[in-house]
């Protein structure tokens, strides 16, 4: 089994969420005892978050790029970056080292074409959903029309997974505001949702709308399981 090198804390609650998908995984493909191989570092997200909201990214690129450096060091033979917003720099940790990067939109967008599905919708943070690292990637790599909530419906789901979902808080009223923006994305002409924050599983998935949903946590660790496992 290859040694996965895991980039989390951003945040700490889908972090967890990582540990145990990973882990489950690998124990329910090799059965018995088996569990995950990995060296897992988990950053103080309090000071990423700081950054990411004062559009520091490259300085925020450069610290996530001497964590992969260190997880290289330390023996890890692939990277996985638990979380979506931060995958707008990839490129920076990609060019730290020479271990596979398993991109988080890469194991989506593959995802949601051998699905035979074009218009998608996406719930995910201000930064995923407003800049063109994760919907660009989508669009020219996998051919997806990529449909996100308007401005108001935007600043709400950014706000409940940075003051909610992100500090461990899960509130029904807050599931149903998600409930409410999926399905006026699903009246737009989605005919799936892409749950594009790592932290939006702990509060919807599947049951919650009408179409089918494609869980970025979730194909993130079956495409890393695979990885560790070939």
């Amino acid at each position: 089994m290859h040694l996965l090198g895991v980039i989390g804390g951003m945040s700490w609650t889908s972090t967890a969420e990582y540990y145990r998908l990973l882990n489950s995984e690998v124990a329910r493909q090799r059965g018995g005892l088996a569990s995950a191989r990995l060296l897992l570092h988990s950053v103080d997200f309090a000071k990423i978050a700081a950054l990411q909201h004062s559009g520091q990214w490259e300085k925020a690129g450069e610290l996530l790029a001497d964590v992969a450096r260190g997880l290289e060091r330390a023996g890890a033979e692939g990277i996985l970056l638990a979380t979506n917003t931060m995958h707008k720099v990839a490129p920076q940790i990609e060019a730290a080292t020479k271990l596979p990067f398993l991109h988080i939109a890469d194991a989506a967008g593959q995802r949601i074409r051998a699905a035979g599905l074009q218009r998608v919708g996406l719930l995910a943070t201000a930064f995923t959903m407003e800049q063109d690292f994760y919907t660009g990637r989508l669009s020219e790599n996998y051919g997806l029309d990529v449909i996100v909530p308007d401005a108001a419906d935007r600043g709400e789901v950014h706000r409940i997974i940075y003051d909610e979902l992100c500090q461990d808080r899960i509130l029904d009223e807050s599931r149903q505001i998600y409930r409410r923006i999926m399905a006026e994305l699903v009246t737009q002409g989605a005919q799936a949702i892409i749950l594009g924050c790592t932290e939006i599983t702990l509060l919807v998935g599947p049951e919650d709308v009408s179409v089918p949903v494609f869980d970025t946590t979730l194909i993130h660790v079956e495409e890393a399981v695979k990885f560790m496992l070939d």
